[in-house]
């Protein structure tokens, strides 16, 4: 009967304490006495029922769940939110102008682009996301990715013409025709992009994001910074070479560039350098102050502005051959349906792209979810993405997701929910529509010194080298794939290699597993490794094998020779070794007269223990556990035969508290070695093996034949306690 007793001890140092007295359970006890499975009543057809039932209760959840600005717009308390969202609204459209001219640059088309994505994808965000705090539309990576695709599908070397008007002139590149194809290119992107997000959230797959870990993430936007770098540097330099897509584009870029350096445009360099050195003080000092400053410093629309000014004033394009933004068209384009001939080539692409975007956007949204004190819905984020995408991809949008410069920006200024992103659009739709023909003498080199600034971030991750070292060497390798795949192979390319690489970093360590043998800590019920603790010590004639990882196809083998390695019992010795001396007893009796006398040596040690008559061996060899080794040498009267040290283990436990599923390979695997050491007179017994476990060891048919459930027990110290009282029997 079982009793138990917590007490707390009453003295200086007061320690909660517990004793319990039962008997040895095992899992046969278990299940027939102590546990007793519930009934599941209801059918299959009544739980599909009762899935699909449809009441005025759950159409409003999946209306909320659709369209979540109506959990918190009808109760959106004006007065105190209001002016917050106001201010941080304006002051994130400020900041979004100038990043939205910038990165469709990185997308390979025209400028205006960047604005239409700054405002369609933002304000349907409203509407459709969770978080209240992340700001949508245009990032680096993203239009990056975008970019390269859009270059591979249309490269400058299509739209070369000869001139209508002489033979004898060299081609021109038909900069509009170019322009217009790769509009396309993005537009089907992103149309089929967003078919994707809101495919993968109506199907919960929001889970998805998981398989790109923190390092292959923080590895991978580093490369992407390395990557946008190099493509603003013509831009920064006031060169001309082509642009690069695939495999080694970077360093075909860098090579491209230096060639051209003796051509550079030294106002243009100049004037870049400027905006480069105004921003990152700007930054800096915005960094510095941020508790002191009621809004942060708009960098980006001073330089934007300021510029602008000069450019238009100083007739940089004409007279000083600084490359401008050009023209942009005032006001919105009619919506018109993409290119869809494009997509067989855009397929593998577009996973890449909505895969990355939504990542970004999940992880950045979560972090201010557990900031403020709220929750995200990873599918609902997906489909609110896929629709920002799919909708606005009518419009002549790119691809959109958050932006972490911009997402701080709107949350530091005191933004409460998406009226702030919504006013931000707003601000964005008024240059768009009134006053977007003021911008077409920006420099683009304003643009590039605008872009560089804002991937310092990134760059700041390679910090995360020396941690990692410190930290974990396999977080580390997954860093430094994921980056160097990525900036040789291409983001497309490289993504796909770091992913790969993250999943065989996963296999590898339940391959490579923690092995160890348990000793008891005395007087504490307590199981450690024994070459760690000094105080655990191991039960005399039991072994306790202990491996930190599940039994699958992949592992089954090499969890079979740790448990013989760390046990030092092999039941394929031992079995050759009882094999070996029934061979002498065979010898023994056909030669009598003259009996052979065995010289017994250890292989471990190579030396001569004592030598003993065969009767003698005879008599004890039921005691012992030894191994005659394959090599004999023989003569008349005397045979030398190795043997390993006597084996007094009569009992292993394999402790299976971390493993947490097996599968058909393993479990014959495991019923095999259990067999093997029954053949040999040492009991193999399972502890700690959770209740799911037990449940698919009975699915597989485990406990079948000499398999049977009292050698299974629910803690390691039931199986020592039945080990010691089965061997005194």
């Amino acid at each position: 009967m079982e009793q138990e007793e917590v007490a707390a001890r009453q003295d200086a140092d007061p320690q909660l304490m517990f004793r319990i007295e039962r008997p040895v359970y095992d899992e046969s006890f278990i299940r027939s006495k102590l546990l007793n499975r519930k009934e599941n009543s209801t059918t299959l057809r009544e739980r599909l029922t009762q899935q699909f039932r449809c009441s005025s209760k759950r159409a409003k959840a999946a209306a909320l769940s659709f369209l979540p600005i109506l959990t918190w717009l009808p109760s959106y308390p004006v007065k105190q939110y209001l002016f917050s969202d106001v201010v941080s609204g304006l002051s994130t459209g400020v900041v979004q102008l100038p990043q939205g001219l910038a990165y469709a640059m990185l997308a390979a088309v025209p400028p205006v682009y960047g604005l239409y994505s700054s405002f369609y994808p933002v304000l349907l965000y409203t509407f459709f996301g969770t978080s209240r705090h992340i700001s949508v539309g245009t990032f680096a990576v993203i239009s990056l990715m975008i970019g390269g695709v859009a270059v591979r599908e249309a490269p400058d070397s299509m739209f070369y013409v000869l001139p209508a008007n002489g033979s004898n002139m060299s081609a021109v590149l038909d900069v509009e025709a170019r322009d217009a194809r790769r509009v396309q290119v993005a537009v089907v992107l992103t149309t089929l992009v967003g078919i994707i997000q809101i495919v993968l959230g109506l199907l919960r797959f929001g889970f998805v994001a998981i398989y790109l870990t923190e390092p292959l993430v923080r590895g991978f936007t580093t490369a992407a910074a390395v990557h946008v770098v190099v493509s603003q540097l013509k831009y920064l330099l006031g060169v001309k070479t082509p642009r690069f897509s695939g495999p080694l584009s970077a360093i075909y870029s860098v090579i491209e560039v230096l060639g051209h350096i003796t051509s550079t445009n030294i106002t243009t360099l100049i004037l870049g350098l400027v905006c480069l050195v105004f921003l990152y003080v700007v930054k800096d000092l915005n960094e510095r102050f941020k508790k002191k400053l009621p809004i942060p410093i708009p960098g980006e629309i001073i330089v934007v502005i300021v510029s602008t000014g000069i450019s238009y004033g100083l007739s940089l394009a004409e007279d000083y051959k600084v490359d401008v933004v050009g023209k942009i068209p005032t006001g919105l384009l009619p919506p018109a349906a993409p290119e869809f001939s494009l997509l067989p080539s855009l397929i593998t692409d577009s996973f890449a792209v909505a895969i990355v975007g939504f990542s970004m956007g999940i992880s950045l949204a979560k972090i201010f979810a557990l900031k403020h004190g709220y929750s995200v819905d990873g599918n609902q984020e997906l489909i609110a993405l896929g629709l920002c995408n799919f909708i606005s991809s009518f419009f002549k949008t790119f691809t959109i997701t958050c932006s972490m410069s911009r997402s701080l920006v709107q949350e530091s200024t005191g933004g409460k929910t998406q009226i702030a992103g919504l006013l931000a659009s707003l601000v964005v739709l008024l240059v768009v529509v009134a006053i977007g023909f003021v911008f077409q003498p920006l420099p683009q080199t304003a643009l590039a010194a605008i872009i560089m600034v804002n991937l310092l971030g990134m760059f700041k991750q390679f910090r995360d080298i020396p941690t990692l070292w410190r930290t974990s060497k396999i977080e580390l390798a997954i860093w430094l794939v994921a980056f160097v795949a990525s900036v040789l192979l291409g983001l497309d390319y490289g993504l796909l290699v770091a992913i790969s690489f993250a999943i065989l970093t996963v296999i590898y360590r339940t391959q490579s597993p923690k092995t160890a043998t348990l000793g008891h800590v005395p007087g504490t019920g307590l199981y450690c490794d024994v070459d760690e603790y000094e105080e655990a010590a191991e039960y005399e004639g039991i072994k306790i094998f202990h491996s930190n990882s599940s039994i699958y196809f992949c592992n089954s083998d090499l969890y079979l020779n740790a448990l013989k390695e760390k046990t030092g019992v092999n039941p394929e010795h031992l079995q050759a070794a009882r094999k070996a001396r029934n061979k002498q007893r065979v010898k023994a009796n056909s030669n009598y007269n003259s009996p052979p006398k065995i010289c017994v040596k250890y292989k471990k040690e190579g030396v001569t223990h004592e030598v003993l008559s065969y009767n003698h061996m005879e008599g004890e060899e039921e005691q012992r556990n030894g191994r005659l080794g394959d090599r004999h040498m023989e003569s008349n009267s005397e045979e030398t035969v190795f043997l390993e040290h006597p084996s007094t283990v009569h009992s292993i436990i394999l402790d299976w508290t971390p493993v947490s599923f097996i599968d058909t390979v393993g479990a014959k695997a495991i019923k095999q070695v259990i067999k093997e050491y029954a053949a040999v007179d040492v009991r193999v017994v399972i502890a700690s093996c959770s209740r799911s476990l037990l449940a698919d060891l009975d699915t597989l048919q485990f406990f079948t034949g000499v398999m049977t459930t009292d050698m299974v027990f629910p803690t390691v110290h039931d199986a020592v306690l039945h080990c010691q009282q089965s061997n005194s029997h």
